[in-house]
């Protein structure tokens, strides 16, 4: 089996280290980089849609990554208040309950 590079944050690489090299790559190291948005901008826009798209896997590891970017809680919350109206009241809902165990596991 292929090496995994040390920077794998996907939680499939041990049985697909293909996409997870393509995802380590590519998605975070040519589009995350890429000098047009800022980190921070990049989480801002990434929860937003993985809300809107009920993308709950995806979304703790993204709340937090948004945390590290520098996006505050409160701002975190107020986009989901914000999706509500626009993608609807179920997805906001539980984009809640997910920020809420993710604030506290990581004590913001």
């Amino acid at each position: 089996m292929p090496d995994q590079s040390p920077r794998t944050r996907s939680p499939f690489g041990d049985i697909a280290p293909a996409l997870a090299k393509i995802t380590d790559d590519v998605l975070f190291g040519d589009v995350w980089e890429r000098p047009g948005l800022s980190p921070r901008d990049r989480s801002l826009i990434t929860v937003a849609a993985l809300i809107a798209l009920y993308r709950t896997n995806e979304l703790p590891f993204h709340l937090k990554r948004a945390l590290q970017n520098g996006v505050t809680k409160d701002e975190l919350t107020e986009v989901i208040t914000h999706l509500a109206f626009y993608s609807g009241w179920p997805t906001a809902s539980t984009a809640i309950a997910i920020a809420r165990n993710i604030f506290q596991e990581t004590g913001s």
